[in-house]
């Protein structure tokens, strides 16, 4: 247990230092999603 918690902490820290990376990505994700659907209209 005290290693699940031990690297839910690291993931956490990992995400609050990378989160305007992955905020990036997934406007980017969006971004494509949406392009191709009104493409596809």
């Amino acid at each position: 247990m005290h290693a699940l918690e031990h690297s839910y902490r690291g993931l956490s820290l990992l995400v609050a230092i990378n989160w305007d990376r992955i905020l990036f990505v997934g406007a980017i994700a969006a971004g494509l999603l949406a392009g191709a659907y009104l493409g596809g209209l």
